[in-house]
């Protein structure tokens, strides 16, 4: 039973994987059940198996990553309200956006045809989480800001800088090191924590 579970979990990310390479290549629009099929060389029996529609597709490559958006919240919110939580909360986010790069870009190549199925109201809801999680309260209202807009530098930044030159890896360590640097100003000392302790948790994120 169990490797017959994981069999179709297998197939289904293949499916998944293929069909967004096939979206990438032609078009949400352009790409039929068929294409994704013979692409896959499986039938179109085999495909409706495990979805019915390419909406179908879509919106479990986007249950997928938030799945991956859920764990890392939860990781979170079972940690101390740090800043060394809030950084590893942030390289943690910037290393699950740096893999679903494709899935982004489909995102934005395709905003006409996701129009109507509107995958981000679940988006915004885990935004609104990482950003609770992210700021600390103690903060004043400059500091408050500068946590969401380290969060929105490493959340958003991708699509910013995709047309710079330079290869995406690169630009993903600058996001984070910018929104490190971001975060480290924005935080509150805690007590205790004397100014030459402080200064050297900024070194290191430089």
């Amino acid at each position: 039973m169990a490797k017959t579970q994981t069999r179709r979990k297998d197939t289904r990310q293949r499916i998944q994987d293929t069909a967004l390479e096939l979206f990438l290549e032609h078009g949400y629009e352009k790409t039929s059940l068929r294409e994704i099929a013979e692409r896959l060389e499986v039938t179109k029996a085999a495909l409706y198996y495990h979805f019915k529609t390419k909406e179908d597709i879509v919106l479990s490559l986007f249950d997928r990553l938030g799945t991956s958006f859920d764990e890392l919240i939860a990781w979170a919110e079972g940690e101390p309200p740090t800043l060394e939580t809030r950084r590893e909360l942030l390289r943690r986010l910037n290393e699950e956006l740096a893999g679903s790069t494709p899935l982004f870009r489909f995102l934005q190549e395709n905003q006409a045809a996701m129009r109507d199925m509107r995958p981000g109201e679940d988006f915004k809801d885990r935004m609104q989480s990482l950003a609770r999680l992210i700021i600390d309260q103690e903060a004043d209202v400059v500091g408050r800001v500068r946590s969401v807009s380290a969060l929105f530098t490493v959340y958003f930044g991708g699509f910013a800088v995709q047309a710079m030159e330079g290869p995406m890896e690169e630009k993903r360590a600058a996001l984070l090191q910018v929104a490190d640097e971001m975060l480290t100003a924005a935080h509150v000392r805690e007590p205790g924590q004397d100014a030459a302790s402080e200064d050297a948790s900024s070194g290191d994120a430089s």
